[in-house]
């Protein structure tokens, strides 16, 4: 019987899937095509949240386990809201529970992992998969089977405020990065549950009119499969990638959430997706109400669930009642719905949540949570992170300096360390007086806080974050974590440290400078600590709705280099941001700088790390910084004429006021070493377009000291029958080397890595001449080589190579 098919853990996810589907009403199933959003002060009260759901649910929102103070209680809230959609649901589904991952989960005692774009700098997939196995097992473990998590969004604008969650601008960096965080997440099994990856943002988000956030977005189709496309093909050819969310710009005159061409067209028929499509949050309601899709609110719903949307997050509004009286009066085909459906069920059934709908309970729980596994990697990832950007010698720090001045809004603040989409900058937000956080209100706390909190930095709109509230919410979710003053006073007792605030992270204010000037003035040395905050809504100066034309240090920070270079003291600029530090006053007058990123909860022994010469930076550029705003785009892989390859005879080779060039270049890097490259093998000069050849060299740390290099490999296709980049990532391996330690890397090179989609959009091998670069960043080559395809042949996109293997052998 079907009752007993469904209910049979033995048979396979579709097998049980159609079971239940065949005995399912209209009402409970688009119940399931939905979302609930527990939300506000009354999140916990059940009686109001059964009344949104009557026949069950599809998802639940987390967002509010943000407030939950501890982690039992976060578990408990879990196991009543499910108990809640089962009870009400007529065959007792259960919901799927969805929860961020970017930078770990919005659970007390849950690690915090620094940016996107921080790992970005790091290079290392294996540490983000195991931080995707990390965030997963966690947020599995509270019942959390969907993870909105990786960002697989390429950026070439630093003006977007949600930069700092990419993994940079290279496809080949974030498919490699994102296959691996989306094997990690998907690999994991916690007491019976199978979580999910959901990469975002599908698709061409990033590249917005005016890096403004959900604008519309002018990405041709090439563009946006050859390079948007990539790393999210990546993760499901490699990893399986079993959910997508779709982003709110509209491309080519549709919506993404409504559309059919990018929901099945690309991402199911071409790209071989089977998953879960989910909407962002308000996705469907922005079609309409925003981008003017659809007559009613049902007709767009209807458009998006054809398109292949199969859940509304956070809540049911395209996919409302207005829809259901479509499918009920035959106005809407119910094949569509019963598509929709059987694809949830599967999910659910995939996920083992049939069988283990609840979250975990007591010393099991808290193992998982406790494990120092979770520290080690965020430490690990932080110190990766870190990018040398210049250094005259000041750094590391020498012994001999008896006061140091540490000044800036940073260096004595360690909710700076943390990035959008913490847990942290979430429970922030909760007390922002404007939001921007896409479908999310405002909540009941923003509209009756005290002076204190609703204070701002001078001259700007941007909340002061100084209050005594906001200190709570650290000490509660991480009170061991340490500022960056707190951590030079342990690690330097010798060392008189000198502390001033000098600056705020934004505006002209320069009132507080007297203070810190004097600092300097005693100082042997002097630490600035530069840039903006990293966050949510008015809480930040960047973040998600929190863009900004002026790409650059903030005025005040400037002027204060400018006063303090007139002592004539080493000045060592640390920056925390989510985008490149990009400051002329920085290069001229700093002596060492550092790029920091959202290093998180271990920044500041990181950080420290870094300064004292405990660890050595291997971090490298994943973005081209731009001098300002009127460069952008500005990115290392464009295309052959244009940037500062263009002809010559064309016009100037720079602008009449900057240089065409990136401030620092894709892939810049330095450190306290020095490595030097030799021996370049190409093992094949010719191959087919279904061959391989080898590409090997030598990497030697002729330093005193031990560094991580990231070798970087990249190819240019000399001539081809389309316009194509003057050159572009094609593998990469970050290794440790001792002092006179030497490494052999052999890169598998697969003809398919140099496809693109020719003049009919067929994905396409071209036989002809491929360059070969192998360097320290796309600037700094060290050996060059080169081999031949010896002929054409058109390929299965999806199942191309989109970088290259990597084996390495120590020669101590």
């Amino acid at each position: 019987m079907a009752d007993q098919i469904y209910k049979d853990s033995i048979r396979t996810p579709e097998e049980r899937a159609k079971s239940l589907l065949e005995e399912m009403s209209l009402d409970e199933k688009m119940a399931q095509a939905a979302g609930v959003f527990p939300f506000g002060e009354d999140y916990q009260d059940m009686e109001k949240l059964a009344a949104q759901m009557p026949f069950g649910i599809g998802t639940v929102s987390t967002l509010e386990m943000r407030r939950i103070p501890t982690l039992d209680e976060a578990a408990d809230w879990q196991r009543n809201v499910q108990k809640t959609v089962m009870e009400k649901s007529p065959h007792h589904i259960p919901a799927i529970f969805h929860m961020e991952g970017l930078c770990g989960a919005f659970i007390q005692e849950s690690t915090s992992f620094p940016s996107g774009i921080a790992r970005g700098s790091g290079w290392d997939p294996k540490l983000e998969e195991k931080i995707g196995a990390h965030v997963a097992r966690q947020e599995a473990s509270c019942g959390i089977t969907h993870i909105l998590a990786p960002v697989l969004d390429i950026s070439r604008d630093s003006r977007m405020g949600r930069q700092g969650e990419t993994y940079g601008e290279d496809p080949a960096l974030a498919s490699a990065l994102g296959a691996a965080y989306t094997r990690g997440a998907q690999s994991t099994e916690t007491d019976g549950r199978k979580p999910e990856s959901v990469a975002k943002h599908f698709l061409g988000f990033h590249n917005s009119q005016g890096g403004i956030h959900g604008t519309n977005s002018d990405t041709p189709p090439r563009l946006l499969e050859e390079i948007y496309g990539r790393p999210f093909q990546a993760a499901i050819r490699e990893s399986g990638l079993r959910g997508i969310m779709p982003c709110y710009n509209s491309i080519d005159g549709e919506p993404a959430s409504v559309s059919h061409t990018l929901l099945t067209g690309l991402l199911r028929e071409r790209m071989g997706f089977d998953g879960l499509c989910v909407s962002d949050y308000g996705g469907i309601n922005n079609a309409h109400n925003v981008q003017k899709i659809g007559e009613t609110q049902g007709e767009t719903g209807l458009l998006a669930m054809e398109a292949g949307m199969d859940i509304e997050m956070p809540n049911a509004v395209g996919y409302g009642e207005k829809l259901k009286d479509m499918f009920r009066s035959g106005q809407a085909d119910m094949e569509v719905l019963d598509r929709t459906v059987l694809r949830i069920l599967e999910a659910k059934f995939r996920m083992g949540l049939f069988e283990h709908p609840f979250a975990m309970t007591g010393e099991e729980l808290h193992k998982i949570f406790e494990d120092p596994a979770g520290r080690e990697l965020s430490l690990q990832s932080a110190r990766e992170s870190m990018v040398l950007l210049k250094n005259n010698g000041a750094l590391p720090l020498k012994k001999e300096i008896r006061k140091l001045a540490v000044i800036g809004p940073h260096a004595d603040c360690a909710r700076k360390f943390f990035g959008g989409y913490t847990h942290l900058c979430m429970m922030e937000s909760v007390y922002a007086v404007a939001n921007s956080i896409a479908g999310v209100e405002s909540s009941e706390e923003s509209g009756s806080l005290d002076a204190e909190v609703e204070k701002r930095v001078p001259g700007t709109q941007i909340q002061s974050d100084e209050a005594r509230l906001f200190d709570d919410i650290l000490k509660l979710q991480k009170p061991d974590c340490r500022s960056l003053v707190s951590e030079l006073r342990e690690r330097m007792p010798e060392t008189e440290l000198l502390y001033a605030y000098g600056y705020p992270i934004a505006g002209e204010d320069e009132s507080r400078f007297e203070e810190a000037l004097e600092a300097v003035r005693e100082a042997d040395a002097v630490i600035l600590t530069l840039g903006g905050k990293h966050g949510t809504c008015s809480m930040a100066s960047m973040g998600e709705g929190v863009d900004a034309t002026d790409i650059n240090l903030p005025k005040c920070q400037d002027e204060f280099i400018r006063a303090a270079a007139q002592y004539g003291k080493p000045l060592i600029g640390v920056h925390f941001n989510g985008r490149p530090i990009s400051s002329d006053t920085a290069d001229r007058y700093l002596d060492a700088i550092l790029e920091a990123w959202n290093p998180s909860e271990t920044g500041a022994q990181a950080v420290t790390d870094v300064l004292l010469g405990a660890y050595n930076p291997g971090g490298k550029m994943p973005v081209s910084t731009a001098y300002s705003a009127g460069q952008i785009p500005i990115y290392y892989n464009h295309p052959n004429g244009s940037a500062w390859h263009q002809q010559e005879s064309i016009g100037f080779v720079n602008y009449v006021d900057l240089p065409h060039t990136p401030r620092y270049c894709f892939g810049h890097g330095l450190s306290y070493t020095k490595f030097v490259y030799s021996d370049l093998e190409i093992e094949n000069s010719e191959i087919a377009p279904g061959e391989e050849t080898r590409i090997c060299c030598t990497v030697e740390n002729t330093g005193k000291c031990a560094g991580d290099e990231v070798v970087q490999l990249y190819l240019r296709d000399r001539f081809a029958s389309m316009t194509r980049p003057v050159k572009e990532l094609a593998g990469f391996s970050r290794v440790h080397l001792e002092p006179g330690e030497k490494v052999s890397l052999s890169f598998t090179v697969r003809a398919d890595q140099t496809a693109f989609l020719d003049r009919q959009m067929n994905w396409k091998v071209e036989k002809g001449d491929i360059d070969v670069e192998i360097g320290s960043s796309s600037e700094d080559i060290r050996l060059k080589g080169e081999f031949r395809i010896t002929q054409d042949q058109r390929i299965n996109g999806a199942e191309r190579t989109f970088y290259a293997g990597v084996e390495t052998k120590s020669e101590k």
